[in-house]
Order: structure tokens, then sequence, then C-alpha cells
């Protein structure tokens, strides 16, 4: 979210039911049962919890680094973030000078210094394009400046700027995962960013004066992605007429999907009403296959059986919706007071090449086909007026228009199949999995049953998951 004002109460709350959850998911990891279900598993390797930092130890660069992960399984804390499990640790530079190379493709695990800025390096030739993506993982906590959160920019070997994005935590006030993105593009707009040679990525707070800014290091994920120029010559200007309407928002009955707990572990979904719950302070990753052509519509609704409960919660719900780059493509808040409430995001445009020549941010961003992430965040605040139990999320898709031809690039992508949307992705995103798995174990993780008890009833689902399907 950018620039929304708010700021949300503290109020502390057990955790104890979800470490016993993460002990259970430990033991079948062990005994080879698997961890967290489908879109919600974190390996200890990939996982941050993010409770505070621990004691840190200083990278090469001279950054300081959190201490390791609370626990595992993304049921463990609603504040775990579920990192890429290929992801290479690297530390950023307080020089450039220092600044380590980012292989485009690659998944890397870094850390955010509390204050000033840390710098990494790249090698791009003159006819690609480049998207470099930030994922700030601030410890959890009740408040934050709403301005605080990652600044990324890109500039070239003389210092120039080829581009910059900044991602706060917006009204709720709330610390979780935000992404910015930077961008080099071989376009007459950005000719000062056009040859080949050496580009600095530099990543830094967005606002760590502000008050109560964290004082710990953060943990960040960053991507980078490259584009290949197309191979004719095609449209120079954004497509002029798109149907803008706001459709009415996709019914039918709902599909239990639960949600990945980062954008590695995104559960996909496809057209249709996906029902799951989010706890407060969770943040859960979705991601739709949405190809050349089509139109994505969103409509988010937190669920409730008692409007008259006494509390709300003005920025209960943040809803990102990001590109296949991880850039950032639109955004909704929605306010909860125990009933029922629904927004949609705003209309968007069919997914085009052509969409890059617009001057409006969310239609620049509909530049490609592939999987577009939406990232759903409510607010710890929630749990002050109507307890720390899940409350029910629905998220209702919409895909209009026939997939179409992209650009006929000249060059692969890289990786090569983020701008392609395969029968297979159309097929998980219709249904496959097993959601329901996933939604079973995070009611164990929420209770506050003992040890013994816990990892018998644990193990008990995941033999009846496997004679399930076994059967024919």
């Amino acid at each position: 979210m950018r620039g929304r004002q708010g700021k949300a109460r503290g109020r502390g709350g057990t955790r104890r039911g979800r470490r016993l959850a993460a002990g259970c998911a430990g033991l079948a990891v062990l005994l080879g049962l698997g961890g967290a279900l489908p879109g919600q598993q974190a390996s200890a390797l990939g996982t941050v919890g993010m409770a505070g930092s621990g004691a840190a130890a200083t990278g090469l660069a001279g950054v300081p680094r959190p201490g390791p992960p609370a626990a595992v399984g993304s049921f463990a804390d609603p504040a775990t973030y579920a990192f890429s499990e290929d992801a290479r640790t690297v530390d950023g530079a307080v020089s450039t000078a220092d600044a380590v190379e980012l292989v485009p493709g690659r998944s890397y695990r870094s850390t955010l210094p509390p204050s000033g800025k840390v710098h990494y390096r790249l090698r791009i030739d003159d006819t690609t394009n480049l998207y470099a993506s930030v994922t700030a993982v601030p410890p959890a906590g009740r408040d934050a400046p709403v301005t605080d959160g990652v600044k990324v920019s890109l500039r070239n070997s003389d210092g120039r700027s080829c581009d910059l994005d900044t991602a706060t935590f917006g009204a709720g006030g709330s610390p979780h995962p935000v992404t910015a993105w930077a961008l080099r593009e071989i376009s007459p707009r950005r000719s000062s960013c056009d040859d080949a040679g050496t580009y600095y990525v530099t990543v830094e707070r967005a606002d760590p004066d502000g008050r109560n800014s964290s004082p710990d290091a953060w943990e960040t994920e960053i991507t980078t992605v490259t584009e290949p120029a197309p191979g004719t010559n095609g449209a120079t200007s954004a497509p002029e007429a798109w149907n803008s309407a706001s459709p009415s928002p996709v019914t039918g009955e709902p599909r239990t999907r639960a949600g990945g707990a980062g954008f590695a572990l995104a559960t996909a979904i496809g057209e249709g009403v996906w029902r799951d719950a989010i706890r407060p302070g969770q943040t859960l990753f979705y991601k739709v296959p949405v190809d050349w052509g089509q139109q994505l519509h969103v409509t988010a609704e937190l669920g409730g059986s008692d409007p008259d409960a006494g509390g709300y919660v003005a920025a209960a719900l943040d809803l990102d919706l990001y590109n296949p780059a991880r850039g950032r493509v639109d955004d909704l808040g929605l306010g909860y007071g125990g009933g029922q409430k629904s927004r949609s995001l705003a209309p968007l445009p069919p997914v085009a090449h052509a969409n890059r020549y617009s001057s409006a941010r969310q239609i620049t961003a509909t530049r490609f086909a592939g999987s577009y992430y939406l990232v759903a965040h409510l607010t710890p605040e929630v749990a002050d007026d109507f307890g720390d139990g899940p409350v029910p999320l629905t998220l209702r898709v919409g895909l209009d228009g026939v997939p179409q031809d992209g650009p006929g690039y000249a060059g692969q992508p890289v990786p090569a199949d983020v701008f392609t949307v395969t029968g297979d992705d159309r097929k998980v995103a219709a249904g496959g999995g097993s959601a329901g798995d996933g939604a079973a174990y995070r009611v164990l993780a929420a209770g506050g049953i003992g040890t013994g008890s816990a990892l018998l009833v644990g193990l008990g689902v995941w033999t009846l998951v496997a004679r399930r399907r076994a059967a024919p």
C-alpha cells in the first residue's frame, strides 16, 4: 500500500497453541509424512518468523542479520513468511564498489539494516528489460509508521536514476511483508538507461526514523526478471478503448483453498469463488494465471456473524495485486465491524504488451501475461475487538476475454516461463490439489490442545489424507 494514513492499536496475545502445532508439523516432516499442506508449507531453511530478530550476526558486507527462524510451518505464527527454498543468501553492500552480483532469474535472501542503504550489482545488455523486486519482511508488531516500508531504486554506472518505487505499510500501520520493484526499460523515455553495462539495485527503509519504527534489521527476498524485445514491431501506444465498467462480482459455490505464506508458495486460484480464513497479523498469498488478452476482476470479502459486535477497524484488510514480475498493480483496503464487508479492485485493462506505454500505473503494470499475485493481510488490530481467531475471507475472481498470442519475443525471458500461462497452470488454478487438508491442519494449529494430543491428531489427519489419496 502507498500513502494511506492510519494507526493500529496494540495488545498482546498467546502463541502457545501455535508453537505446539509447529512441533507437530516438525515431527510429521521427520517421519516422512510431509510438513504443511499445499500452499502453506514453509521449510526450516526457507521460513522466517517475524517475532523479533534475536541476537544479530554481522555479514561480510557489514550488515547485521536477524537470528534464526522461530518456528517451522506457516501455521506456527500468523506473521511467518516463506522464502523461496532455492534462494541464495547474499549480503547487501554499504558501498556500490563491494556490491555482489545478482543473476537474473534467481531468488536471493538478504538483510536490510535499520538505517542506511544496501547495494547489489547487475549486468545488463542493451536490448533487454529488467525488473528487480524486493520483498521486505519486518519483525511482527502492533504499531508501525504508516509511511515506513521499503524503497527500491535502480541506477546505471554513472549513478543516474532509472527507476524508483516505494511500498509502505499503509493505513493499518501493521508490519507485514511489503514489495517494491524497480525496472530498467529500453524506452525513449528512459534513454539514459539504454546502454549495456553495470547497474545497481539500492534498497533502504522508507521511513526508518518514524514513530515506533522497528529498530531491528529486516530480512528481504530479491528477485530479478528479464524480458526480451518483441520479435516484430508492434503498437507504440497504450490501447485507448477497453471495457472499464465494473462487472458484478463472480457468484457460485465457494471452494476452500488455503493461501500460501509467501510468493514462492502462493496458492493457485482461477476464476471462481474461493474461501479461506485469515488470522489477525497474517499475510496470505495467492496467484491467478492471466493470459494475454484477459482481464482480471477481483472482489474481497470479510465474513462475520455479528455486525453489532460493538467494534470497528477502519483498515482491517489490505489486499495488494502484483504482476508476474512482482510489480504492484493495485490495492484495496477494507474495514471490518464483525459483519459481512466487501470491496472490489478497480477495473483493469486486458493484459497487453502495449499497456506499458500508458501513463497510469495500474495500466502500465499489466504489461505481461503470467501469474498475478493477490496478497491479503489482516491487521492485528482486529484481535482487539473480535479476538485472535480466524476471520472468513472470500475472494471472487473473474477473468474476461479469450487468451491471445503474446508479442512474440525475440529471445527468451528469464525465468523462461515467467510470462507464460500453460494448460497445466489453468488446471491447477481451477481446483487441483487438496486445499481442504491445509484448512484442517490450520484448525489444529489454532487450538490450545496438549502436545501429545496434537501429535496424535496431526498424525491421524495425515494418515486419513494418505488413505483418501490412495483410494481408487
